[in-house]
């Protein structure tokens, strides 16, 4: 598996097979299936041959590289009754 990460939170934002191309330009990151236009190379780093939790969801984990980290401030939106925090 492969991991884009935010540089400046190290959260892990998405997750994909190791055989998805992904391509990092300057103001967005392709993928095969949709464009992400709030990561690019200057703010994201794709790390590749990496294991993450079995119950990884974006920004539930930060990664720095080598170790996954539970992210504290990460909440379960299927807790989060609607309308409310």
């Amino acid at each position: 598996m492969k991991t884009v990460v935010q540089r400046t939170t190290n959260l892990s934002k998405y997750v994909f097979d190791d055989d998805v191309e992904l391509v990092m330009y300057n103001e967005m990151m392709l993928t095969p299936n949709f464009i992400v236009n709030d990561l690019n190379n200057t703010n994201a780093i794709i790390y590749e041959d990496v294991s993450p939790p079995e119950n990884w969801v974006g920004n539930r984990y930060t990664f720095d590289g080598t170790d996954w980290t539970a992210n504290d401030d990460w909440v379960d939106p299927d807790t989060v009754e609607e309308g409310g925090e």
